[in-house]
């Protein structure tokens, strides 16, 4: 007996100490199986250890057919949490051991920072993209009113030609919508045109005038206007003439017939987005703030802010010599008259008559003085508008003045 408890144990595994490096964190199982001859009268347990430190683990054995010898399998489970947890971890059977040491590994923890960085920038990377895609067009509009080119000095007095279908929607949309919004809180100039802008499909000699007075071409592209002749007959040839005339004309469309609508028009507007401008009026697109607005400025010149000056910043700065320039800006009264279709840009003016000239020193009314005239709507007709000349002013509906140093 004494020479069966003498046989050192058959260690089945680990068969040769064990070095393994482990990320912290990670959770392992240590296995040690051990084969050793059976005897009653000899030691047959297997401990674990770390460290002098005695640990517990779940051992079963097993005899072999005839009871001869005996197999012994135990397993360890360890929780690599610190630094601490790491060391040499010792299976014991009489006086034999086999060895697992567990290291920290450093590519590891290096890969888990790699991991973590490479997440905090995908993250910073998508926060990016939804910033951007939520403020693209605030940060197109302050990019181009700080550094876009300026359209001055062109000869051009409106910066839009609105053309629309003279029927109540396309009236109300212009004249209640578009042209408040763009006039009053953009400070664009819109000349307004309900006519039909390519009749027999050809331009019409004041088409061509009034739009080289404008800096933009905008069509109002509703359903009664997809009825005119053109529209229907060969849109194509219309648009290659619209494109004569204006660069990247703006067509405004609405969302219901943009997607019901299988009009050749609307067709050939998606195919052509390159050259034109398509924007799509929505059920919210009625707040000032909404993308709509945002979409048409950008479209629209960048408008010039001078502080101290009146009107249009850009006709001042182009040093505007029309005829229509008067010194005495309170010659001019004007009274607003409400209509039933909006702000339709037709102003009733009243026309007084100069002010006497004043002598320094002098008490009391001038010896001559004129009297105010004001001419109501059924003596309209009756001025002379002989000596006008044969300009026309027809698509002017706003005045200038020129002050002088007096003046101020």
């Amino acid at each position: 007996m004494a020479d069966f408890c003498s046989v050192p144990p058959k260690f089945l595994y680990p068969s040769t100490n064990v070095t393994s490096e482990y990320a912290l964190g990670s959770q392992l199982t240590l296995n040690c199986t051990v084969q050793l001859p059976f005897s009653q009268n000899c030691d047959l347990a297997l401990h674990w250890r770390k460290d002098d430190q005695w640990l517990a683990g779940d051992t079963t054995q097993r005899f072999n057919d005839n009871t001869t010898e005996l197999f012994i399998f135990s397993t360890l489970d360890v929780n690599l949490t610190t630094d601490e947890s790491y060391g040499v971890f010792a299976c014991l059977v009489r006086n034999s051991t086999a060895i697992f040491t567990l290291q920290k590994s450093a590519e590891a923890a290096g890969h888990l920072g790699a991991v973590l960085a490479a997440f905090i920038i995908l993250a910073l990377l998508l926060l990016m993209v939804v910033t951007y895609l939520k403020c693209r067009l605030n940060v197109l509009l302050w990019y181009r009113n700080r550094y876009g080119d300026l359209e001055i000095n062109d000869g051009k007095l409106y910066d839009a030609y609105v053309s629309y279908a003279n029927s109540t929607d396309d009236r109300k949309f212009v004249n209640f919508i578009m042209k408040p919004q763009l006039e009053n809180h953009h400070g664009y100039k819109l000349f307004l045109d309900d006519k039909d802008v390519l009749p027999n499909s050809e331009p019409s000699a004041d088409l061509i005038m009034n739009v080289s007075r404008c800096r933009r071409l905008i069509v109002i592209l509703s359903n009664a206007y997809l009825e005119q002749e053109w529209c229907n007959s060969n849109f194509r040839e219309g648009l290659w003439r619209l494109l004569e005339l204006s660069q990247r004309p703006i067509f405004v469309v609405f969302e219901s017939q943009y997607r019901e609508i299988a009009h050749p028009a609307i067709d050939l507007l998606k195919q052509h987005k390159s050259i034109v401008t398509l924007l799509i009026w929505r059920a919210g697109s009625m707040m000032p703030s909404s993308d709509f607005w945002k979409e048409l400025c950008l479209a629209l010149p960048r408008k010039v802010s001078c502080r101290g000056l009146r009107g249009d910043p850009q006709t001042h700065l182009q040093e505007d010599k029309d005829p229509m320039l008067t010194i005495h800006s309170n010659y001019l009264d004007f009274r607003r008259e409400s209509h039933p279709e909006g702000d339709t840009g037709v102003r009733g003016p009243i026309f007084k008559g100069p002010p006497p000239p004043r002598i320094p020193g002098s008490e009391g009314p001038p010896r001559d003085t004129l009297e105010e005239v004001q001419l109501g709507e059924n003596q309209r007709n009756e001025i002379d508008i002989s000596d006008l000349g044969s300009r026309n002013y027809g698509a002017r509906t706003d005045f200038y003045c020129l002050v002088t140093e007096d003046d101020i």
